[in-house]
C-alpha cells in the first residue's frame, strides 16, 4: 500500500498552486465551471483529459486504462472524460513524456526505463537478476522503495500514482541464450537506457537501440540479432516470428509508470486529483493479475509457432548476477544508496526465517542528501570487509548482514534509527556516518540501550571522549582533538594571520576550541573568525570581513553544501585567500560542482588515508577487490576513499571482538573491542586499536593534507 503521508504531501502542493495556476490557465472556460451538468449536456463532461501510452488495443496495459477511464467517469459523476491515445499515437514515449511535463497531456503510462534520462533511479526495475521473483518486486514497488521513485516524479513536472506492468522480460534470438558467454558478438535490440545498455555489454554484446515499434523490421532484416521484452510484446508485435529460440530468463521488470501531469492536475479540484490517483492505485492489482493469466496463453502461441523455449534454472540465474552485479552497484552510486539500502532492508526482513540467521552490522547514515556519497563510501567499505569475513565462515558461525538506513543529516532521525536497530536482536553494532551532530545524539540512546556504536568518520571531539561509563563508541576517524592542531600547524607553515570560517554546530565549536589553543601555544590568535549555518549560501560578506581582517589563509570547517558556496564564492573575489579544510567536504559532490573553482583556489584538505599510493598489504588487497566488485577502472574512481577504508577496518575489528566474546551479547563485545591486541588494517598496523582509556584508534600522526588532482582524484601532499 502506497505511504499515505507521501500521496497527502503531494496534494497539498498542487492544492497551493491549483487556484493561481486556474486564474491563468484554465483547462475549461470559467464560463463552462459556472454551468451545471444540466446546461452543458449529459454527455459533455467538465473536465477532457488525454491518456496516452504505448502499447496497443488489445494489450493488458491497454484494458486497464479502459477500465480506469469508465472508474473515473463513473465515480466523478460523468464530470472527468478520459480519452485513450494508445501504441504511440501521440508521438513516441520521450516525446508523450515531455508532452505531460508541460502539460499538452494530461495522463501518462510510460515504462520506467523511459524515465531514466531524467531521472536515473527509475532504472530501479531494470536491474537485471536482481529480484528473484514477482513477490519480491511488488513488495518493493508497493512499499518505501515504490514511494522513493513515485515522489522523484515531481522534479519533472509529474505526479507519480502508482506502478502498473507489462510482465518480466525475456531473452530472444536464433540460438540457445543460457549462459552469459552465449551473448558474445551478438547485436541485441535495446530501448534508449544506460543501464540497459550496459548489460549487454556486460554479456559482450552491442546494444543497438531501436524504437518499440521499428523492432520487429530490424529483427527480420538482421540489423539486430535478439532482443528483450515481456512475452506481451514478444507476441503482440510477432518478434517471435523472426526469432528462434526464446530464453525464459524472468531477468528484469517492465514496469510502467502511471502518472499525470502536475500542471495538468493542478487545474482540477483536490477531489478530482484525488479520485484520478485512486482509481489507478486501485486497479494495480487486477492489471498484474491480467498479465499473469494472459501469460500461459502466449507461450502456448510462441510454442506453436516452433520457437524453442528454454528456462533459466537457478545455477543458470546465479551465473548471470554474478556476471551483471556490477550494474547494480553503478545504479546505486548513480541513484543513490537509499533505495537499494531499503530494497536490502525490506528483503532481509522477508528472509528472517532463513538459517543460520545473519548477525547485522547496522549502519545510520545519510543516504540521500547532500552526504550521501558519504554514506555510500562508508556502506561499501563495510560491505566489503563483510564479504570477506562471510567467505571465511563469518563470525561464530553465522553470516554477517549490513542493513543501512537513512538519517538525511537530521539528528533526532539518527536517533530514532539507532533505537530501531536496536530493538532488533540480530544487531550487534551500529555505524554512525558523516555527521558529527547526529552522532551526537546518538550518544544518550546508545548508551542507555548499551549498543557498541562505531565511528568510522564523524571527528566531534565529544563523541569518543564522552561522559558514559562505560563507553560504548569507538572510532576510526578523525578526531577533532588532533584535527584542529593539524589545521593550525599546517597553516603557520606559510602563513601568520589566520581566519576561521566555521560551521555554527558542535563540530565547528569543539575545532575553534582546538584551533585557538594550538595558536595560542605559538603566540598568535585568529585574526578574524566568521560562522555560518546549515543552508547558508551567501558567503561574499564573510569572506569580505575575513579579507579586511588582513587574512591570509583560511582554516575552514564545513559539510558539503556549504563548503561548496565558500569556494565557488572564493574563486570569484580579486583576493582569493588559500584554503586549508577539515575533511567534511570530501562527503559529497565537492569536486564535481567547485572544479571550475578549483583551477582558481588553493584548497587542501585533511584526510588519512589515499588508494592512490596504499601503504598496507590490506589497502592493496581491498583496493584490487573493490575495484573489481563495482566495476571501478583505478584508485582514482573510489569516492571518499577514507569513508570505505575506516569503515573496512572497523568491520574487522568488531568481528574480532565478536569471536573474542565468544557471543553477540553487546556488552560482551564492546568490553572485547577494548582488548583486542595488534590488528593488520587498510588504514595503518594498529599496535592496539582501542584500550579501555582510549577509544580513538587513529592519532595525530596519522593526518595528511590532501588536494584534488585534475581528474578530481584525491592526492595525499605527503
Amino acid at each position: 500500500m502506497r505511504n499515505p503521508l507521501v500521496w497527502l504531501f503531494t496534494l497539498a502542493f498542487l492544492a497551493l498552486g491549483a487556484a493561481f495556476y486556474l486564474t491563468l490557465e484554465p483547462s475549461t472556460p470559467a464560463s463552462r465551471m459556472s454551468e451545471t451538468k444540466e446546461e452543458r449536456g449529459a454527455s459533455s463532461a467538465l473536465f477532457q483529459l488525454r491518456l496516452g501510452h504505448n502499447m496497443n488495443e488489445q494489450s493488458t496495459v491497454h484494458e486497464a486504462a479502459m477500465r480506469f477511464a469508465n472508474e473515473v467517469a463513473e465515480k466523478s459523476q460523468g464530470e472527468i472524460a478520459i480519452s485513450l491515445h494508445p501504441a504511440q499515437q501521440l508521438g513516441t514515449d520521450e516525446q508523450m513524456l515531455e508532452m505531460a511535463r508541460v502539460g499538452e497531456l494530461d495522463l501518462l503510462l510510460t515504462p520506467t526505463a523511459k524515465l531514466s534520462s531524467a531521472l536515473p533511479a527509475m532504472q530501479y526495475a531494470d536491474l537485471p537478476f536482481y529480484f528473484d521473483n514477482r513477490e519480491e518486486l511488488y513488495a518493493m514497488l508497493d512499499g518505501e522503495p515504490g514511494d522513493i521513485l513515485l515522489e522523484q516524479m515531481g522534479r519533472i513536472g509529474l505526479v507519480g500514482f502508482t506502478f502498473w506492468e507489462n510482465g518480466f522480460k525475456h531473452f530472444t534470438a536464433n540460438r540457445p541464450l543460457t549462459t552469459p558467454d552465449d551473448f558474445a558478438g551478438l547485436r541485441m535490440r535495446t530501448m534508449k537506457s544506460p543501464m540497459i545498455m550496459e548489460q549487454f555489454r556486460r554479456l559482450g554484446a552491442t546494444p543497438v537501440p531501436i524504437e518499440f515499434y521499428a523492432t520487429r523490421q530490424a529483427l527480420t532484416e538482421g540489423v539486430v540479432d535478439g532482443q528483450e521484452n515481456p512475452l506481451a510484446s514478444i507476441v503482440s508485435m510477432e518478434f517471435y516470428k523472426a526469432q528462434s529460440h526464446l530464453t525464459l530468463s524472468h531477468h528484469a521488470y517492465l514496469g510502467y509508470a502511471f502518472a499525470g501531469s502536475a500542471k495538468s492536475l493542478q487545474a482540477l479540484p483536490i477531489e478530482f486529483q484525488s479520485l484520478i490517483a485512486e482509481s489507478a492505485r486501485g486497479l494495480t492489482g487486477w492489471e498484474r493479475d491480467e498479465v499473469q493469466r494472459r501469460e500461459a496463453k502466449l507461450l502456448e502461441t510462441i510454442r506453436a509457432a516452433g520457437v524453442e523455449i528454454q528456462e533459466l534454472d537457478a545455477a543458470q540465474r546465479a551465473a548471470f548476477r554474478e556476471r551483471l552485479s556490477v550494474i547494480s552497484h553503478r545504479y546505486e552510486e548513480e541513484a543513490g544508496p537509499l533505495l537499494l539500502s531499503k530494497s536490502e532492508e525490506l528483503r532481509w526482513r522477508a528472509g528472517k526465517g532463513a538459517t543460520p540467521q545473519a548477525l547485522v552490522v547496522a549502519l545510520d547514515a545519510d543516504l540521500s542528501g547532500s552526504a550521501a556519497p558519504a554514506g555510500l563510501a562508508i556502506k561499501r567499505g563495510m560491505e566489503q570487509a563483510v564479504m570477506e569475513i562471510n567467505q571465511r565462515g563469518g563470525v561464530l558461525g553465522k553470516p554477517l548482514k549490513v542493513i543501512a538506513r537513512d538519517h538525511r543529516g537530521m539528528p533526532n532521525l539518527g536517533e530514532e534509527n539507532v533505537r530501531h536497530f536496536a530493538s532488533l536482536p540480530e544487531t550487534v553494532a551500529v555505524f554512525t556516518g558523516l555527521h558529527s551532530s547526529v552522532a551526537l545524539k546518538q550518544l544518550e540512546a546508545v548508551h542507555e540501550l548499551k549498543i557498541p556504536l562505531l565511528d568510522p568518520w564523524a571527528a566531534a571531539r565529544g563523541i569518543t571522549e564522552n561522559s558514559f561509563t562505560p563507553n560504548y563508541v569507538f572510532r576510526v576517524s578523525i578526531n577533532d582533538r588532533h584535527a584542529g592542531p593539524f589545521m593550525v600547524d599546517a597553516a603557520l607553515n606559510s602563513h601568520r594571520r589566520i581566519a576561521l570560517l566555521l560551521e555554527n554546530s558542535a563540530w565547528g565549536r569543539g575545532n575553534e576550541t582546538t584551533m585557538r589553543q594550538r595558536l595560542a601555544e605559538h603566540s598568535n590568535a585568529p585574526v578574524h573568525v566568521e560562522w555560518f549555518n546549515w543552508g547558508d549560501g551567501d558567503f561574499e560578506t564573510k569572506l569580505t570581513q575575513i579579507e579586511l581582517a588582513d587574512a591570509d589563509v583560511i582554516l575552514m570547517v564545513a559539510n558539503p553544501v556549504e563548503g561548496i558556496a565558500i569556494v565557488n564564492a572564493m574563486a570569484a573575489r580579486n583576493n582569493k585567500l588559500p584554503i586549508i579544510s577539515h575533511w567534511g567536504i570530501i562527503g559529497g559532490d565537492f569536486w564535481d560542482r567547485t572544479r571550475d573553482s578549483l583551477q582558481k583556489v588553493s584548497l587542501s584538505f585533511l584526510q588519512t588515508f589515499s588508494f592512490l599510493k596504499p601503504e598496507t598489504e590490506q589497502a592493496k588487497q581491498l583496493l584490487a577487490s573493490h575495484l573489481k566488485h563495482y566495476g571501478l577502472k583505478e584508485a582514482g574512481e573510489i569516492a571518499a576513499p577514507t569513508g570505505v577504508a575506516h569503515a573496512y577496518d572497523l568491520v574487522h575489528l568488531l568481528a574480532r571482538a565478536i569471536n573474542k566474546a565468544g557471543n553477540s551479547d553487546r556488552a560482551a563485545i564492546r568490553s572485547a573491542l577494548e582488548q583486542l591486541g595488534p590488528h593488520k588494517g587498510a588504514v595503518k598496523h594498529y599496535d592496539n586499536p582501542f584500550s579501555t582509556e582510549n577509544h580513538d584508534a587513529l592519532t595525530q600522526q596519522d593526518l595528511r593534507l590532501a588536494r584534488f588532482d585534475q581528474a578530481g582524484h584525491i592526492v595525499l601532499l605527503k
